[in-house]
């Protein structure tokens, strides 16, 4: 089982969360519900200092947090990291009138913000062109183009957001969804994690004052200040905790049938030693790369969930099955955040290279 904070209320959340996952895949409805309870919960303050209203968890507690909310329901608890994802970049910036604008409704709930920031580190990169112009007009800047991969775009009342100026230099900024211009197109059709409602968003010359504006311009946006970088530990945390539903899957079977005890024990044996070294990266120890765990992650969410599906048989192949939808998640964590290192790593697994 995943050790977390001890909180009967994160217990009674997961147990809901997971009671609910099959009919929300099912449905492809937006978890409003879902992100309701989290908000009873408490989960939205995980992210937050105290100073702002939040909890203030430590890192080591976030990451044990999502491993039980990503293995109870993966698709809330993605659209939770693009919500925190937003919330940290407000936080993290030197714009109060952004903080105290926004913090009070992302820390009780009552406001849903997202990231649609791919476009400035993963996707699209190889265009000529950057996807979405940001355009200087006297003091304001001009958004013109689309973000490609935002989610919950429909459901949104901010979304943080970056533009590339003709010179190159980069900003993010708090877009509210009610601005003229903004417009998010229907949800891709995606293989898992429909109920994400993860799809473009497009800018026709908005125009956004500088209070608006998160950092930059600069070059590079998304390297500067304390959220550098995406991906990361969260993305393997995700990883993990769908692999743990279906290592309690297969443990579970095991108990009914002897020959599946070896391999769930051996998948345990992997998984335990992935999350030793996740919880020495969050405390600061360099045992191995966020790469390197990040490639095993991902090994382990597609061996363990096809390894579920096996010991399911043909009811795990029935559209209900948890086991059938655990596959399908699986293969969000080749596409989602997923740099060229960690890519290369799981082409050459899958090849039987080393």
């Amino acid at each position: 089982m995943i050790e977390s904070p001890d909180d009967a209320a994160l217990d009674d959340l997961c147990r809901e969360l997971h009671q609910r996952a099959d009919a929300l895949d099912s449905s492809g409805h937006w978890p409003a519900e879902q992100l309701r309870l989290c908000a009873n919960a408490g989960v939205f303050r995980w992210f937050v200092p105290a100073e702002f209203g939040g909890a203030e968890w430590s890192e080591v507690d976030v990451l044990r947090g999502y491993l039980r909310l990503s293995a109870a329901c993966l698709t809330t608890t993605f659209v939770i990291t693009q919500r925190s994802g937003a919330c940290r970049r407000i936080v993290e910036s030197d714009n109060a009138a952004m903080r105290e604008r926004w913090l009070p409704g992302l820390v009780d709930g009552s406001v849903f913000a997202t990231v649609g920031i791919s476009h400035l580190t993963t996707s699209r990169r190889h265009l000529a062109k950057p996807v979405l112009r940001a355009e200087l007009r006297g003091d304001d800047f001009i958004f013109n183009g689309f973000s490609p991969w935002v989610t919950g775009g429909d459901a949104a009342e901010m979304i943080v957001t970056g533009g590339t100026l003709d010179d190159g230099r980069q900003l993010l900024a708090a877009l509210p969804t009610d601005e003229p211009g903004i417009a998010a197109e229907l949800p891709a059709r995606l293989v898992g994690l429909g109920a994400s409602h993860t799809g473009a968003v497009r800018c026709d010359r908005v125009r956004l004052s500088p209070e608006w504006v998160l950092a930059g311009p600069v070059e590079n946006v998304m390297a500067q200040g304390k959220g550098a970088g995406t991906g990361g530990l969260q993305t393997s945390t995700l990883a993990l905790g769908l692999a743990r539903a279906a290592i309690d899957y297969l443990a579970g079977e095991a108990t009914k049938r002897a020959e599946l005890r070896g391999p769930a024990e051996a998948l345990d044996a992997d998984w335990q030693a992935a999350l030793a070294d996740l919880l020495s990266l969050a405390s600061g120890v360099a045992c191995c790369s966020t790469e390197e765990l990040r490639a095993r992650a991902n090994g382990l969410a597609l061996r363990t969930t096809q390894a579920a599906l096996t010991a399911a048989k043909g009811s795990g192949y029935v559209v209900g099955h948890p086991a059938g939808r655990w596959c399908r998640e699986a293969l969000f964590f080749l596409v989602w955040s997923c740099p060229q290192p960690v890519m290369n790593a799981t082409l050459c697994e899958l090849a039987g290279l080393e």
